[in-house]
């Protein structure tokens, strides 16, 4: 099948997966399971990755700021500005997007092969709203606030990386943080992360639902999820920061 061929497929399992749900209380069974599946459990991965990369972040812009003339508080500064627009929203989501990724489309993959799937549409079941809509929900109301709490560890990170490396004064650091603060930035990374976090949810359902074979096409199924997940973020992330920056 072309490409054209499957973002025509894409398209029409979200015409299906965004109808309303058929019993409330499944659904919401349904939906603080995978909170807990998709969010909670992506909790510990994200923080710790976040607040290793704002320490990076801030020991490396040090290193090369080597001109005395140049002022200590743009370390806290562009640690900021870095975590913020970039490192939080679009690395983390490219994190979970291997990690949940690779989750969602195993799970329904295992359902289409041993005819799970059959079944609930045997009982006149949405299974693409059954199975995806939960999962959809799940990351775009739960990765904002995993990524608003990247933003916090990653410039946390630096502070304590001023703090134990002594490269830098924390005073300063703390002084760039609170330079120019613009709260538009913010949105725009919480902007990102709502389309990453559709891309998360969907990309993968697709391919766990449509895929043909057995446990190894469910292997290949995750690993293509995982990349065209990738690109998309990359791609939608370019037009975003075209759009909404420029």
């Amino acid at each position: 099948m072309t490409y054209l061929g499957h973002a025509g497929k894409y398209f029409i399992m979200l015409g299906q997966v965004f109808k309303r749900p058929q019993k409330g209380r499944v659904f919401r069974e349904a939906l603080f399971k995978e909170f807990d599946e998709l969010g909670l459990k992506s909790l510990g991965i994200v923080a710790f990755i976040s607040f290793f990369i704002g320490g990076v972040i801030a020991l490396q812009t040090a290193l090369n700021i080597e001109n005395p003339f140049i002022p200590q508080y743009l370390i806290g500064f562009a640690t900021k500005r870095s975590v913020i627009l970039e490192f939080a929203p679009t690395f983390c989501s490219i994190i979970l997007a291997g990690k949940v990724g690779s989750y969602i489309t195993s799970s329904i993959g295992t359902m289409r092969v041993t005819e799970q799937i059959d079944a609930l549409e045997v009982m006149g079941i949405n299974s693409l709203n059954h199975l995806v809509l939960p999962k959809v929900l799940a990351t775009i109301f739960f990765y904002p606030f995993l990524i608003v709490l990247a933003m916090f560890l990653g410039i946390f990170g630096g502070w304590v990386a001023g703090l134990t490396s002594t490269m830098f004064s924390e005073i300063d650091y703390m002084q760039g943080v609170q330079l120019e603060f613009n709260p538009f930035l913010v949105k725009y990374a919480l902007i990102k992360t709502l389309v990453f976090a559709f891309l998360i949810a969907t990309v993968p359902s697709y391919h766990g639902y449509y895929v043909k074979g057995g446990s190894i096409a469910v292997g290949k199924a995750s690993t293509q999820a995982v990349v065209w997940t990738i690109i998309l973020i990359v791609i939608a992330n370019y037009f975003l920061t075209q759009m909404l920056l420029t």
